[in-house]
C-alpha cells in the first residue's frame, strides 16, 4: 500500500484526442472506445489506478459521457464503489459556477473547491487514448526520489505515420522531450522529426502545486496544461522525465485503432500487455462462446457470448457476436453484439456494436484503409 505521505488520488480526461476518431466517437467519447474483444479503454487507466493502491479517483468528461457513465456504474468491478472516495465524475455544468472547459486547465478550474477539499499529498493524472497496464506506484516512488515538481511519463519510440500526419489542431496536441539528466530542458509541440521522447500525458505532483499552477493558468487565460503551463515554467519547475518501458497502445485516429488491436492476436504483445496486474472491466454475463459444426478459426481473440457458424481468421470479436454458416470475416474486428449473416464476407472491417451484416454481401477494406461502419448500422 502507498504510506499516508504518498497517497495520491487521479484524474482522467476522458474526451481526450475524440476529434480524431470522431466517426467511432459520435455517440461515446474515447474513454469509452471498446479495445480488446471485451474491454474499453478506461478500463487500463482505473484497472492501473486500483493497482497501484490509488482510491479516489475524478473523471473529467466534456461530452457523450451516457456510455461512460453506464460503463463504470458504481465502480464495483475496480474496486472503488466506496463511501469515501472512489470514482467521481463530473459532467460538464455539474457545479454551480463552472463554465464550459476550454482545454485541461479548464476542466481542472471547474473542480478547484474539489481538489481543495481532498487529503492525498499526489495527484495522478492521465488521457484515456491508450491502453497499458501502468505502475503509477513506482512512478510516484520515483518522483519522489527524484525530488521533482512535476513527473511526466514518456516513451522512447520511433514516431508513428499517424504521429508525422497528423493535422491535430485546438487541444489535440502532441508532445516530446529533450531531456538531460533525467530533466524535461525543452517540450517540443506537435514534432515531425522521426525519434522521439513521446509524452504519454500522465504526470505526478502534489495537489497543492496543481491548485497552484490551475489558478494562475486560469487566471491568465492559458488554457493548456502542457504547453502553456509546463513549457512556460519549464525553467522554474524541475520538471522530471519518467521512462516507462512498458507495453503501450496509443489510438490516435481508427488506422491506429484497427493497428494496435491486431497487434493483440500476437500472444506476446497479448501478454505484455496484461501479463503484470488483472485488468478489470463491467462483467456481462453471457454464456461461453459456441463454436458450432462447420466453423472454422484461426489466430482470433473472442469473446464471451458468441456464436460461430462460418469461418473466422485474424480478428476480433467482442461479446454476442454471431458469425453464421457460410460466413467469413477476415482480418477484421467486429463489436458486441454485431451479426454476420449466412454467406456474407468481411475483410478489413471495423464494425461497431449492433451492427447487422446482411446474407450475402461483400464488405472489404484494405490495411491501410480498414472500412468502419457505425453503431447500429445495417448493411
Amino acid at each position: 500500500m502507498l504510506m499516508a505521505d504518498t497517497k495520491a488520488m487521479g484524474i482522467i480526461f476522458p474526451n481526450s484526442f475524440d476529434t480524431l476518431v470522431s466517426k467511432m466517437v459520435e455517440k461515446r467519447l474515447m474513454a469509452s472506445l471498446p479495445f480488446a474483444s471485451r474491454y474499453r479503454l478506461i478500463d487500463f487507466l482505473l484497472s492501473s489506478m486500483s493497482n497501484s493502491d490509488i482510491d479516489n479517483v475524478v473523471l473529467l468528461p466534456n461530452k457523450h459521457y451516457l456510455s461512460l457513465m453506464d460503463h463504470i456504474g458504481t465502480g464495483r468491478e475496480w474496486d472503488l464503489a466506496r463511501k469515501n472516495g472512489g470514482i467521481t465524475i463530473f459532467p460538464p455544468y455539474a457545479l454551480d459556477g463552472s463554465k464550459e472547459a476550454n482545454g485541461r486547465v479548464g476542466q481542472l478550474a471547474n473542480i478547484l473547491r474539489h481538489l481543495k477539499s481532498q487529503s492525498e499529498k499526489y495527484v495522478v493524472m492521465a488521457d484515456s487514448n491508450m491502453a497499458c497496464n501502468f505502475d503509477f506506484k513506482a512512478m510516484i516512488k520515483a518522483h519522489i526520489a527524484s525530488g521533482a515538481d512535476v513527473s511526466v511519463a514518456y516513451t522512447e519510440q520511433t514516431l508513428p505515420d499517424h504521429f508525422l500526419k497528423s493535422d491535430a489542431v485546438d487541444r489535440d496536441f502532441y508532445y516530446s522531450f529533450d531531456i538531460e539528466d533525467g530533466r524535461i530542458k525543452e517540450i517540443n509541440v506537435n514534432p515531425k522529426s522521426d525519434i522521439k521522447n513521446l509524452s504519454m500525458n500522465i504526470f505526478v505532483l502534489e495537489r497543492n502545486l496543481l491548485i497552484s499552477l490551475v489558478q494562475d493558468a486560469f487566471n491568465h487565460g492559458m488554457p493548456h496544461f502542457t504547453r502553456d503551463v509546463l513549457w512556460a515554467k519549464r525553467e522554474e519547475l524541475n520538471i522530471q522525465a519518467y521512462k516507462y518501458e512498458g507495453y503501450v497502445s496509443r489510438i490516435f485516429n481508427i488506422n491506429s485503432y484497427f493497428e494496435e488491436s491486431m497487434k493483440l492476436l500476437d500472444s506476446a504483445n497479448l501478454d505484455a500487455l496484461f501479463g503484470t496486474e488483472p485488468i478489470y472491466t463491467k462483467v456481462r454475463d453471457d454464456n461461453p462462446t459456441r463454436y458450432l459444426k462447420g466453423a472454422k478459426v484461426k489466430n482470433v481473440m473472442v469473446a464471451d457470448g458468441c456464436v460461430i457458424e462460418g469461418e473466422v481468421e485474424n480478428s476480433i470479436l467482442f461479446r454476442g457476436v454471431k458469425v453464421e454458416k457460410g460466413a467469413k470475416v477476415k482480418n477484421s474486428i467486429l463489436m458486441q453484439d454485431t451479426v454476420v449473416e449466412a454467406g456474407a464476407s468481411l475483410e478489413y472491417m471495423i464494425t461497431d456494436k449492433n451492427v447487422h451484416v446482411s446474407a450475402y454481401k461483400e464488405l472489404k477494406g484494405t490495411d491501410t484503409y480498414p472500412v468502419y461502419i457505425g453503431k447500429n448500422g445495417k448493411v
